[in-house]
């Protein structure tokens, strides 16, 4: 039987004993710095070999997409077959063929089918017998996503507590068609359950048909009644090359204006029962913004028009409604401050109109329901004032309006020791707007029409009549990724007779603010 020695020992002691952790740290850094440098010596040689080589002619002789067992062929064919040298008149040099297959790879990317990145190789085949042209076949290495998501939770915010379940299902015929269900139930939204289905055409991410039902019921907590909404809605997407993005849809829906309360308003008895909206409607556009939910540096533009009850749309309301959105965002620089200082003044206006274009049964105009009017005031847009605090009131509810007209400027800093690159900022800031019901100039509700014409010109001149209800504030603003969260304190300067301001804390909660 053999005996260990001294020296034997004093091996398994040490490695027995716990290495220091800075020591650990120091060497584990040592060893990333030391495969930093082999990756990016790779990476500079690979770049060397494809520029001496840039120039070279080539043809893509095949494309495989791996790992994709639930993906229809022909929707990948669409994506691919522009790419096969079969298709060109002439051969790829090798930088035309890299950027090519690159591109069609961040287009595939695009339809959220699969893990991010996706892993793109490429391998050389025998010259062509004839040409002598070198072959390339292309492989692409993809990792699915999870086809069914599952999701519940509860929402908190505005003033209304919600919770939901949520069911998406990815790629349903295999070319990344998307079904969407949804219900939840709330303090304020009693209930809402709702189907979306999405499908891009001729295999574009960026053109894309939706069709979506609804089925709620709604508290309007400003107007004394509930809102019962039923109906369906088809849409067209698609955004151009130059970046702008637009919709073309129709809708239809039966809304009921039931429970009213026991102090309800005679105008809001008046337009309370069922009602048919079908409209045609177009949204635009133009986001320029470095982030949607705490720009810097940008500008944002929109439009909606809706036409409903014209012609051929039928239902019982009819009019054309407009609106048309702004918003800008320059950066302040500080001197001897190198880079951008986070601190950045960002400006927004909204105005919008609603036409009646229908006549009622005693020839009159058919003029706005209150579920079509415009409301306004609230901690998303005019802040300082209470939930659709602006505009036209009768006695406890908040009727809307058919014009109106926002605009604010805020001032948004870094918080101390946070530095710019946080999402968090402090804001000051200052808003106001006016919210207006159609009155001829002799201040009547048009009653034939060619009233109606009068009326609207009269009104969009009372905008400029007075000071617009204005407020101003400071408060605390925090880009999260999935909304933008704000806790102002504000104070109502300019307060217009029969609205309602808010002095004091105020918290908002959403993804467009004004």
């Amino acid at each position: 039987m053999s005996s260990l020695s001294a020296e034997d020992d004093d091996i398994f002691e040490r490695l027995q004993q716990r290495k220091d952790p800075k020591v650990l740290e120091e060497q584990q850094q040592a060893v990333n710095e030391r495969m930093q440098a082999i990756y990016q010596k790779a990476q500079a040689r690979l770049s060397e070999l494809i520029d001496q080589n840039s120039t070279l002619p080539c043809t893509i002789n095949s494309i495989q997409v791996l790992n994709a067992p639930h993906v229809r062929h022909g929707f990948l064919e669409r994506i691919f077959n522009p790419l096969l040298s079969a298709n060109h008149t002439r051969p790829y040099t090798l930088s035309e063929a890299l950027r090519e297959v690159s591109a069609r790879a961040d287009r595939l990317g695009r339809f959220d089918l699969f893990q991010q990145p996706i892993s793109v190789y490429l391998d050389e085949s025998a010259p062509d017998g004839q040409t002598g042209l070198r072959k390339i076949d292309v492989l692409l290495a993809v990792r699915e996503k999870s086809r069914v998501l599952l999701k519940t939770g509860t929402d908190l915010g505005n003033a209304e507590g919600s919770a939901y379940g949520n069911l998406l299902w990815r790629n349903v015929f295999g070319g990344a068609e998307t079904l969407n269900l949804n219900a939840s139930l709330g303090t304020r939204t009693r209930s809402a359950y709702q189907a979306t289905f999405e499908t891009p055409i001729l295999s574009d991410p960026d053109f894309r048909l939706e069709i979506g039902g609804i089925a709620s019921s709604t508290q309007k907590s400003w107007a004394s009644h509930e809102e019962v909404l039923k109906g369906g809605w088809s849409k067209l997407r698609w955004m151009t090359q130059s970046g702008h993005r637009h919709e073309l849809g129709y809708n239809g829906f039966w809304r009921q204006l039931t429970g009213l309360a026991e102090d309800a308003s005679p105008t809001v008895r008046a337009d309370a029962g069922d009602s048919l909206k079908s409209s045609i409607f177009h949204s635009w556009v133009n986001d320029r913004r470095d982030n949607p939910l705490l720009p810097s540096r940008g500008y944002y533009a929109k439009t909606f028009n809706e036409l409903a009850g014209w012609g051929p749309l039928k239902g019982d309301v009819s009019f054309w409604k407009s609106e048309v959105e702004t918003q800008g965002a320059i950066p302040i620089p500080i001197p001897f401050v190198k880079g951008d200082s986070g601190i950045s003044l960002t400006t927004g206006f909204r105005a919008g109109l609603l036409y009646p274009l229908g006549l009622g049964s005693n020839s009159r105009p058919q003029l706005s329901r209150v579920n079509d009017r415009f409301l306004l005031g609230g901690p998303t847009d005019v802040r300082g004032f209470r939930l659709c605090g602006l505009g036209p009131r009768e006695g406890p509810d908040a009727l809307g309006g058919d014009v109106y007209a926002a605009g604010s400027a805020n001032l948004l800093f870094p918080l101390p020791r946070l530095g710019a690159e946080k999402p968090i900022r402090m804001q000051a800031f200052l808003n106001g707007g006016r919210l207006l019901p159609l009155r001829t100039s002799q201040k009547n509700s048009p009653t034939s029409s060619g009233e109606v014409q009068d009326a609207v010109i009269s009104t969009m001149s009372e905008l400029q009549d007075g000071l617009p209800s204005v407020a101003a504030g400071v408060g605390i603003v925090y880009a999260h990724p999935v909304a933008r969260f704000e806790l102002n304190f504000s104070l109502p300067l300019v307060l217009r007779k029969g609205e309602e301001g808010r002095k004091g804390l105020q918290l908002g909660i959403g993804i467009n603010f004004l």
